[in-house]
């Protein structure tokens, strides 16, 4: 996980909008995925293909994770999706995002593609990274064959519009909660995805919330995955994005306390704090496992770019 690419804040921009292509690039998103499925009608996918690959040959995209998500393999867009785009933009691309995967050999399909693409374009094999998307039920039962079907995946993402769809849900509200289950009704769906993406060392990204507007109605779901250990989140609007980056970065004290665990434990264990598994710090008792889950915390901190606030001082003997 700690090599892996960090995704709080996922931003998605239609490749049929040059406006929107524009202006993702000042955006403090995490990541961009610049979009040529939904997002984009039949009759405008050419033109959107060819704004995708000038917007990434342009670049201003700063730090940000560039990410183009092609069609899915149902359809007869997608061999033209990924050819266009690594073709006219693959020493700009870091990913590529298939959506609606429903078996370990759409991804190979992928896999083998990009492959044939980087060694006739003179590319680093293997230097272009595969997201996929799960968004029905097929696909969820087959998650943990398709996180185990390229080196080059990077990150298990929840679709959660067609996945509803797909298992008949009595909703109209994507990505909220329904006020007639008791719980949260994604919650299976979202474990299942996580345990698939930490088995194989994934990220694993939460889907879009399309209430847009409704930015407090984001953080309350975004909160939910985030508990559970997921990485990120979709935003579909910039009004979600501040959002986003709060609610999957760790809150001051606990980025502060998770670097604490982190010295103190290296001391009490070192032949200067008398090589102790375990130990006090203040009232609280620190071990190994203590430390694995602070490496959780201040992983995302760092990766935040979060500075510390405390500094540990050893004790004295």
């Amino acid at each position: 996980m700690g090599a892996l690419r960090s995704r709080r804040s996922c931003l998605a921009v239609p490749g049929s909008s040059l406006k929107m292509l524009d202006k993702a690039r000042g955006l403090p998103a995490d990541q961009v995925f610049l979009d040529l499925e939904d997002a984009v009608a039949p009759l405008a996918k050419p033109d959107a293909r060819k704004n995708i690959v000038a917007a990434l040959n342009d670049g201003g995209w700063g730090r940000k994770l560039r990410v183009v998500r092609v069609n899915d393999l149902t359809t007869p867009w997608t061999y033209r999706d990924v050819i266009d785009v690594v073709e006219g933009a693959g020493a700009n691309l870091d990913c590529v995002m298939l959506p609606k995967v429903q078996s370990a050999e759409q991804v190979v399909w992928l896999d083998l593609t990009l492959t044939q693409l980087e060694k006739t374009l003179g590319f680093e094999v293997g230097r272009i990274g595969i997201e996929a998307q799960i968004e029905n039920a097929r696909g969820l039962v087959n998650v943990d064959a398709i996180a185990t079907a390229s080196p080059r995946l990077e990150t298990i993402i929840f679709g959660p519009a067609d996945f509803m769809a797909s298992i008949n849900m009595r909703s109209l509200v994507v990505g909220g909660l329904n006020p007639d289950y008791p719980g949260d009704p994604f919650h299976y769906v979202l474990m299942r995805l996580l345990m698939a993406a930490r088995m194989h060392d994934l990220q694993a990204i939460d889907g879009p919330f399309l209430q847009i507007r409704d930015v407090d109605g984001y953080r309350e779901v975004a909160k939910r995955s985030a508990a559970l250990g997921f990485d990120g989140k979709w935003v579909l609007h910039p009004g979600q994005l501040d959002a986003a980056n709060e609610v999957y970065s760790p809150s001051q004290p606990d980025y502060d306390h998770a670097e604490l665990i982190l010295d103190a434990y290296a001391h009490a264990t070192s032949e200067a704090g008398g090589k102790l598994g375990a130990v006090m710090l203040g009232d609280e008792m620190i071990d190994e496992a203590s430390r694995k889950m602070a490496l959780v915390i201040a992983a995302k901190g760092r990766a935040a770019g979060m500075a510390r606030t405390t500094s540990f001082t050893p004790p004295e003997a």
